[in-house]
């Protein structure tokens, strides 16, 4: 089942690289400038990793919500669930809500989300946490923009998609 009202977030290597050692690999100021402008007002769903690796958590703005398989388990500023569904029936009315990681919460949500917020940095980065292999004849490009970051000296894209 896929539901239109979630969505992923994600910046990934072109070899679906995210993340080392709970960090991401790359700093681009205008993606997370996007970040900020997609999501804010919105919720977002995230590991426990996840949680714990922001800079500054809970993130304002934002319905925060995190996915915890311990009971009872409490996170400051934000909401807890015990599981991918009941994640979804905490954000059953949110009109979009957006998966924000890690690599085991965006595995389980791929198949269910019903847009993507794709930055795809164009090389291959090494990395120990990695986004589900994307088959882009499943989805509909509705948006792109190409970019090349100078300081980084690599180019990227923002492609916005939606599940066929």
């Amino acid at each position: 089942m896929t539901y239109k009202n979630i969505s992923i977030i994600v910046a990934v290597a072109q070899n679906f690289a995210i993340g080392k050692n709970n960090d991401l690999l790359f700093h681009l100021p205008d993606d997370l400038k996007r970040f900020k402008r997609i999501t804010t007002g919105k919720a977002l769903i995230m590991g426990k990793r996840t949680f714990y690796s922001l800079p500054k958590a809970p993130l304002p703005n934002r319905r925060n919500i995190v996915v915890t398989d311990i009971p009872g388990e409490n996170f400051p500023g934000c909401e807890s669930a015990g599981s991918i569904e009941e994640a979804i029936s905490l954000v059953q009315h949110e009109p979009e809500a957006f998966i924000i990681g890690g690599g085991m919460i965006y595995r389980q949500f791929y198949p269910l989300a019903g847009k993507l917020y794709l930055t795809l940095v164009h090389q291959d980065l090494e990395a120990d946490t990695f986004f589900p292999e994307i088959d882009f004849n499943d989805w509909r490009e509705i948006a792109r923009e190409d970019l090349f970051d100078e300081k980084n000296g690599f180019g990227y894209s923002y492609l916005d998609l939606v599940r066929k």
